[in-house]
C-alpha cells in the first residue's frame, strides 16, 4: 500500500520476515524501523530495506545472505559464496548466524575499513564503525564524477544520465584514503571489490563511456534504496568482479603517479622562482 506524502511517518514492527506491512509487497522499499539492524554497507542495507533478506536485519544466515545476493543483485552462485561465507570468516561468525550491525566490527581482519565513501571513520575507542551517511560526502562523492564531453553536451536532455565509471571511483578512492586513516593492502581490495561489484549491477554504455547511470548510484549509497522497478538482468560473476577492481586499482595508482609528477614539477617551479628573486635581489644590491 503506499501512503500520501503528508502522511506521518510509520511505525512498524518488520520481524524476521520479508514482507513489510506498509511497502505491502515482499521487494517494496521501506527504511529501516526502530530496532531493525543495520551495517555500513549500503548493499546488504539496501537488500533488507527491499526485503531480499530479513527486513529486521536480524539473525542472518550466510545462506541467506547468498540468496540475497544472487536475487537482488544478480550475482553469481559463486560470487556470492565467496562473498558470504569469507565474510562471516572475517568477523568470526563462519557456522553461525549474525546481525547486520555485526559486519561493522572494526578490527584488523574484519571486512569493515576505514576511508569510506560516505561513513565516517570508526571514532577511537568504538567496537562498530558508524552507519550513518554523511550527506555532505556523498555530494562531495558525486562532484568526483566526470561526465564525458557528450554526456554535458547533451545534459540539457532531462533523459540524459550522467555515467559514473571505474576512473571516477579512483578518483573517490584515493580522495577519501588522503583525507582518512590509511588503510591497508586488504582492505583496499575490499573496498575496490565493493565498488567494481556495484559497477558490473548497473552497467550501461554510452557513446563514449562505459558506467553506471549517476542516479541510480547515489539513491543506492545515499538511501540504500534501488532504482523504482529495476530488476537484475544479467549474471555477474568472479572474474567481472575482478577485472572491474583491476580497473579501479590501476587508475588509483595513476593518479598517484600524475599527483607525484604534478608535485615534483611545483617544488621545482618554487625553486627556480626563488632562486630567480634571490639572484635579483642580490644584484641590486
Amino acid at each position: 500500500m503506499s501512503l500520501p506524502q503528508s502522511h506521518p511517518p510509520v511505525g512498524h514492527i518488520h520481524g524476521k520476515g520479508k514482507v513489510c506491512p506498509v511497502a505491502g509487497e515482499i521487494h517494496g522499499f521501506c527504511p529501516p524501523q526502530p530496532g531493525d539492524s543495520r551495517a555500513p554497507c549500503p548493499a546488504l542495507n539496501a537488500m533488507a530495506n527491499h526485503g531480499y533478506i530479513s527486513r529486521d536485519g536480524k539473525k542472518l544466515t550466510a545462506q541467506a545472505i547468498v540468496r540475497g545476493l544472487k536475487a537482488c543483485y544478480g550475482l553469481s552462485s559463486p560470487l556470492a559464496y565467496f562473498l558470504a561465507y569469507v565474510g562471516f570468516l572475517f568477523i568470526g561468525k563462519f557456522g553461525r548466524s549474525l546481525d547486520l550491525y555485526e559486519i561493522g566490527v572494526h578490527r584488523r581482519f574484519g571486512v569493515e575499513h576505514d576511508a569510506s565513501l560516505v561513513h565516517h571513520d570508526t571514532r577511537k575507542g568504538h567496537k562498530y564503525a558508524p552507519i550513518e551517511i554523511d550527506s555532505k560526502l556523498v555530494e562531495t562523492l558525486i562532484r568526483d564524477v566526470h561526465p564525458s564531453r557528450k554526456e554535458i553536451d547533451a545534459s540539457s536532455d532531462p533523459e540524459e544520465k550522467f555515467l559514473l565509471n571505474y576512473e571516477d571511483v579512483a578518483r573517490a578512492r584515493v580522495r577519501r584514503e588522503a583525507e582518512c586513516r590509511p588503510i591497508d593492502a586488504v582492505h583496499a581490495e575490499i573496498a575496490r571489490g565493493e565498488m567494481a561489484i556495484i559497477l558490473g549491477v548497473w552497467e550501461t554504455k554510452s557513446n563514449n563511456k562505459t558506467g553506471i547511470p549517476v542516479d541510480h548510484f547515489r539513491r543506492w549509497i545515499s538511501e540504500e534504496r534501488l532504482p523504482d522497478g529495476w530488476k537484475p538482468d544479467h549474471v555477474q560473476g568472479l572474474r567481472d568482479v575482478r577485472a572491474r577492481s583491476t580497473n579501479i586499482r590501476n587508475a588509483v595508482k595513476l593518479l598517484r603517479q600524475q599527483a607525484l609528477i604534478s608535485a615534483a614539477g611545483d617544488a621545482k617551479s618554487r625553486a627556480s622562482s626563488y632562486s630567480h628573486s634571490s639572484g635579483s635581489a642580490g644584484g641590486e644590491a
